[in-house]
């Protein structure tokens, strides 16, 4: 490690505030941020900590409208009554994050905002429509997500929650690398009011995207048999030492069909 001046944020106003100290960068849980500090590969001249604002943490349920704090963590998500009776997807998700430890440190916020192309919220959030929260202004996630660690927050941009309307159904499955736990592919479906919605996560050479292919076929039929013979086309989809191009694209296929059976289960 290095020389680096640590802020603790008391509220988000001052953390907008903390941001503006030379080479600044946010920290809530610290997952990616902090292994990237002790390898180099990020190296800020300030930490501004968020992980104390009581206003980024929590989760609310009005009906069908779900909003998260961005410093909720993924052990909260998973165990929230609230959240598990109008939407058990996304718990379900946040259960399978890493292991015990980054679990109960690591945040909704942190992930959405790190955009990691392996990363499981991502998905979740396109596929459910949802609207990310930043304390200047609110983003589709359609619009939110801009390729691999891109994302559209501009400079000063906190993210301080996520809102979106529960589906009547959704699921999600991964094929997790062993090690990591990270998805080598995973696909999050929903099905609401507006439609069918999929999204993959682990296998884009660009990072999250919605399968155009599987939302056509299931806003037909909604069953797991409505994707026999369905083809994921390869070419934008990455190969890497854990899985080629064409075999992501089955696996998308294969989860797919999992998550649509989970879904109706």
């Amino acid at each position: 490690m290095y020389s680096v001046n640590y802020h603790r944020a008391a509220s988000v106003a001052d953390a907008a505030k903390l941001l503006k100290s030379g080479d600044a960068k946010l920290v809530s849980g610290g997952m990616t941020l902090i292994p990237a500090m002790k390898t180099r590969l990020a190296a800020p001249s300030d930490l501004v900590d968020l992980a104390r604002i009581k206003e980024l943490q929590g989760i609310k349920v009005s009906g069908k409208t779900v909003t998260i704090g961005a410093g909720t963590t993924h052990y909260d998500v998973s165990r929230d009554e609230k959240l598990r009776k109008v939407c058990p997807a996304l718990s379900d998700l946040a259960s399978m994050i890493g292991d015990p430890a980054v679990r109960h440190r690591g945040t909704i916020g942190g992930s959405v905002a790190n955009n990691d192309p392996a990363a499981d919220y991502p998905a979740a959030l396109l596929a459910l429509g949802a609207t990310i929260v930043t304390n200047k202004r609110e983003v589709a996630a359609d619009k939110f997500f801009k390729g691999l660690f891109e994302t559209a927050l501009k400079d000063g941009e906190i993210i301080t929650a996520v809102t979106f309307t529960a589906p009547a159904k959704a699921a999600y499955q991964k094929f997790r690398n062993p090690a990591s736990r990270y998805a080598i592919v995973g696909v999050f479906v929903a099905k609401g009011k507006d439609g069918v919605r999929v999204a993959v996560t682990g296998a884009g050479d660009d990072g999250v995207f919605r399968s155009k292919e599987i939302e056509a076929a299931l806003a037909k039929r909604f069953e797991a048999a409505a994707l026999d013979g369905i083809k994921v086309p390869a070419g934008a989809l990455m190969t890497d030492i854990h899985a080629s191009a064409d075999y992501r694209a089955n696996l998308i296929a294969v989860m797919a069909k999992r998550a649509v059976a989970a879904a109706n289960a």
